[in-house]
């Protein structure tokens, strides 16, 4: 019909005139004129235009494999496996296509996991006895006129006591040192040199567990620090799962004003008070704890 001769002017009616009258779309008559899989070639794969590398995509990712391998980091993203193809490898690609190429195959940072030793620990923190390593860590609270406060607490790892706390505004290195002198005044009965001698504590890479404040005073009383690993939460279970049973079963579901309760409140009489809080979970608690022999 768009190529009939019109009777008056003598030229083809065309192709927009005739879909403007039938009320339909260009597109659709131009998508009727394609020719349908069956009857048409297949279309040749897309390919990249302009001057061909020498080093095939294959080759490439090859290189990149064998960078990653060999490098003692797992945090580094394509930049740096680019410029050390290109300097140590002699392989000069684009950056985006490095960049391709590891996002294609899952190999920038976010999707490597961390290579770990086979055996970093043997999967036993639990002591046979008690007062031979101790658990230090901290964890925060919120409160309405304080905001967050942290709560410093000292661990057993024989039957999960916590022997010292301290609840306080700033998470320092004083503040956690206040938590240690707890625990061993507790157990020892002073504070003197020498206290804890030979007992180990086991920490976190904390700043304010690796403060120089903190590392002295552990060793005036005697005590030798037993690092946790970076990365591994686990080597320090004793006092996380203390912490989460805590949260769980006394801090969780309770809205606290101010770190020693005072502070506005429609009903101060119910009124909860973290430090009173912690000494009745904790000297309930250790009634039902077993005794060492």
């Amino acid at each position: 019909m768009a190529k009939a001769i019109s009777p008056t002017s003598g030229q083809p009616y065309g192709i927009q005139r005739v879909c403007q009258v039938w009320g339909v779309p260009r597109s659709s008559f131009y998508a009727a004129q394609t020719p349908t899989s069956d009857s048409a070639s297949p279309a040749p794969p897309p390919v990249r235009r302009g001057p061909k590398s020498a080093v095939t995509d294959e080759a490439l990712l090859a290189a990149i494999r064998r960078d990653l391998e060999r490098s003692p980091w797992t945090g580094e993203g394509h930049r740096k496996v680019w410029a050390r193809l290109r300097v140590r490898d002699g392989i000069r690609v684009s950056a985006k296509r490095v960049l391709r190429l590891m996002r294609e195959h899952a190999l920038l940072s976010p999707h490597r996991p961390r290579r770990k030793p086979d055996d970093a620990h043997q999967r036993q923190i639990i002591t046979a006895a008690p007062n031979v390593m101790w658990a230090t860590d901290a964890t925060q609270v919120t409160t309405v006129h304080d905001g967050k406060v942290w709560i410093f607490g000292v661990a057993e790892h024989w039957n999960a006591e916590l022997l010292g706390w301290h609840v306080t505004k700033f998470g320092t290195r004083f503040e956690a040192t206040q938590a240690m002198g707890m625990a061993v005044r507790q157990q020892f009965g002073h504070l003197s040199a020498d206290a804890a001698r030979g007992l180990a504590l086991r920490h976190d890479q904390g700043s304010n567990f690796m403060a120089d404040h903190f590392q002295k005073q552990a060793r005036f009383w005697g005590i030798s620090p037993s690092y946790a690993f970076v990365g591994e939460p686990e080597t320090n279970g004793v006092i996380e799962r203390l912490f989460r049973t805590l949260k769980e079963q006394a801090l969780h579901g309770r809205i606290f004003q101010t770190i020693d309760g005072r502070g506005h409140c429609p009903r101060p009489r119910r009124r909860p008070r973290l430090h009173r809080l912690l000494q009745c979970r904790v000297a309930g608690r250790e009634e039902r704890l077993p005794q060492p022999a």
